[in-house]
């Protein structure tokens, strides 16, 4: 009995042990769960609920992003029992640059919650089914865009319900419980707690922004205040102030209230753009090319205004009215002669007010107003103080030429900034517009903004320069300092600095030339690493001038006819780790040596919906399910055999498919990647 317990006891042990190694070294990752459920609004209409639980350190994206990385989408199959009430609407997201992608992206941390309306147009039981689309990311790694389904019963038993489960990824099972939800009502402390956890980190992420955009609209009021519209007015209506009232408590109050009601006047300027536009159109602004070209065009006048080429200029019998209200003193005429500054000044606040606004459409809904508050602080603060102490006006530099400079270098600045907003429309419309040629056209602004205020070039307000002061001086010293940063550029340094204002693409790439003629220096002939033209050549390609293969049997082939192991890479379109990994680790001389020499490189897209022919769709061993897409095979292939979904992620194999060494993941340390490469090389040799 005791021997019999004994063995039961090791039995049992050994189970443990083998379950617990499964679980440790399992890598399929789940870490967003779905689940589904649905809420009768009145008779006729229904509310559809996609709740997304997100494991912490992971992002899931918005529907709100441009073309890469692939936007969450919500897919309905099309029936006559029901019709959708406008679009999905999600719950508040996280906006931030994500130097990877080299553009601002929308995402959910921890939880997001997805809503459709719809109409039902039956009353006899039908189902609404559909399926989501989404892809996640941590600091490290992608996992590839998954499907996930769904199906919303009506009617049933007279019971909006609905099939709700916590979803694992297609990639991993389909296991489809239905449970009938009854909807229940949440305690106010239970929603009230709910609504706080949902939103704390996308709260303080969206603060810290509103201040840095505050801060950004804080100073554009200032310059403001410096162009030769604004400045020459400020000794005059600080003059007037004082002298328009003998009582100087009162002058002081009416001066005050001069000031405030700049401030009301720009910060409603900003609630009616708010109220005019909506939260959904701001929105949707900010990822449309149209409205982008239009901004361009916008910056694009607003620094030729300020070359001097026309003014905005509203029509006088504005300025007129205000000014004979402004003539009744008081309070009233303290508001109204507010008025008339923002209406005379125009022509030259136009353009940052304009900024602004262009700029805060691209936000949250409090953005224009925020921003708009910022400006007229600023812009309200010299009259303000100075009003409070008039001794001070002494000491202000006198009106001339200098601020027409201002205004002009205020030209060259935004200019330069409003060819941020081709980056939208030469994506979308694929016009090809390269880095080199942004940074090219930077070089060449900020080139002559040096020159401009070297004295060597003149435009029709300037005055003649007799000297250089410190202030010009420093200028010069910033502004050719840039111009020499930006020359790298050209040559394919990363610009950190300035990336979020230029495009990806890149024609010419001087720092892979060196690495790849450098990793060559034994092999020049790059073609010896592949038997025949690739399968897929005109979709895919490998950086640094690799050669290789997209598709694994023909890759494996050609391992096998050429005698060289093979180096599996596990990759996608919108990888953002995988491009950083090419960029950092892959183009080191040592790697690409090793690269382009003793490795058949097998490259395989799994976020790739290029659609395979029928006789190369595979019934996946996983799910159950077929793979009709270059990318579902891909996947399906890597979970099947690895058990990993997640990339970057790098395999190598002999000619007989087995390891050669344990595979690796996101890591940038070189010598460690080096290290694999060359213990791959042993490991094959050993088995000769």
């Amino acid at each position: 009995m005791l021997k019999n317990l004994s063995f039961l006891k090791t039995v049992n042990t050994i189970i443990l042990v083998l379950v617990l190694n499964l679980i440790g070294f399992s890598q399929i990752l789940e870490p967003v769960k779905w689940e589904f459920s649905s809420k009768k609004i009145s008779e006729k209409e229904a509310e559809l609920i996609f709740t997304a639980q997100i494991e912490k350190k992971w992002h899931l994206y918005s529907q709100d992003i441009p073309m890469t990385p692939p936007a969450t989408t919500f897919t309905f199959s099309e029936n006559g029992n029901y019709e959708l009430i406008g679009k999905v609407t999600e719950s508040e997201s996280i906006e931030e640059y994500d130097s990877n992608f080299e553009m601002n992206l929308k995402y959910f941390s921890d939880k997001a919650i997805f809503k459709q309306k719809v109409k039902l147009l039956s009353d006899s039981p039908f189902t609404i089914k559909g399926f989501v689309t989404f892809m996640c990311c941590d600091n490290t790694k992608c996992l590839p865009p998954t499907d996930v389904d769904f199906a919303f019963k009506f009617f049933e038993e007279n019971k909006a319900v609905a099939d709700s489960k916590s979803q694992e990824p297609e990639k991993v099972k389909d296991i489809i419980e239905e449970i009938e939800l009854q909807p229940k009502e949440k305690k106010k402390e239970e929603f009230i707690s709910e609504s706080i956890s949902t939103t704390t980190t996308a709260s303080e992420s969206k603060s810290e922004s509103l201040w840095i955009f505050f801060v950004i609209a804080l100073l554009a009021g200032f310059a403001g205040a410096l162009t030769p519209c604004v400045y020459p007015m400020i000794p005059m209506t600080v003059t007037f102030f004082m002298n328009s009232s003998k009582n100087k408590i009162r002058a002081k109050t009416n001066a005050l209230f001069y000031g405030l009601s700049i401030i009301v006047i720009y910060t409603f300027i900003g609630v009616l753009v708010t109220v005019l536009f909506g939260s959904e159109s701001i929105k949707d602004i900010s990822s449309n090319w149209i409205t982008n070209i239009i901004f361009f065009l916008l910056f694009t006048a607003f620094a030729t205004s300020f070359f001097g080429l026309f003014e905005f200029v509203l029509p006088s019998s504005l300025t007129n009215k205000s000014d004979k209200q402004a003539d009744k003193g008081g309070l009233i005429g303290a508001f109204f002669m507010a008025l008339t500054l923002v209406l005379v000044s125009f022509s030259c606040t136009a353009p940052f007010v304009g900024g602004i606004l262009v700029e805060a459409s691209t936000g949250s809904i409090i953005k224009p107003t925020i921003g708009m508050f910022g400006f007229s602080l600023a812009f309200a603060l010299p009259f303000t103080v100075l009003a409070l102490f008039p001794s001070w006006l002494n000491k202000l530099p006198k009106s001339g030429g200098w601020l027409n400079s201002v205004k002009v270098v205020l030209g060259f600045i935004i200019l330069a900034l409003g060819m941020k907003f081709l980056l939208v429309p030469n994506q979308a419309l694929g016009w090809g517009i390269t880095r080199e040629f942004f940074i090219a056209v930077w070089i060449v602004l900020f080139t002559l903004l040096g020159f401009y205020l070297l004295g060597k070039i003149k435009f029709a307000h300037d005055s003649n320069i007799n000297y250089i002061g410190v202030p010009r001086l420093l200028l010069i010293i910033i502004t050719f300092t840039f111009v020499v940063y930006l020359i790298p550029g050209m040559f394919g340094s990363p610009l950190k600095a300035v990336s979020g204002f230029l495009p990806s693409e890149s024609s010419f790439n001087l720092i892979e030339i060196i690495s790849k003629s450098k990793g060559s220096a034994v092999s020049s002939d790059y073609k010896s690493n592949i038997c025949e033209e690739p399968k897929y050549a005109d979709l895919f390609k490998l950086p640094h001038g690799l050669q290789g293969y997209f598709d694994y049997e023909q890759g494996l082939a050609c391992a096998e006819e050429l005698n060289k192991p093979i180096l599996l890479d596990f990759k996608g379109h919108a990888c953002a780790n995988c491009k950083v990994m090419e960029k950092t680790v892959w183009s080191d001389p040592e790697v690409l040596k090793r690269l382009h020499e003793d490795y058949v490189i097998i490259a395989l897209y799994v976020d790739d919906r290029t659609e395979l022919p029928e006789s190369e769709w595979v019934t996946s061993t996983v799910d159950g399910k077929v793979k009709k897409t270059i990318g579902k095979k891909n996947t399906d292939f890597q979970i099947s055999r690895f058990n990993v979904n997640a990339q970057p992620y790098y395999v190598l194999l002999d000619h007989n498919e087995e390891l050669l060494v344990e595979p690796r993941a996101y890591d940038k340390n070189i010598d460690e990647f080096v290290k694999f490469l060359d213990t791959g090389i042993e490991n094959l040799k050993k088995k000769k």
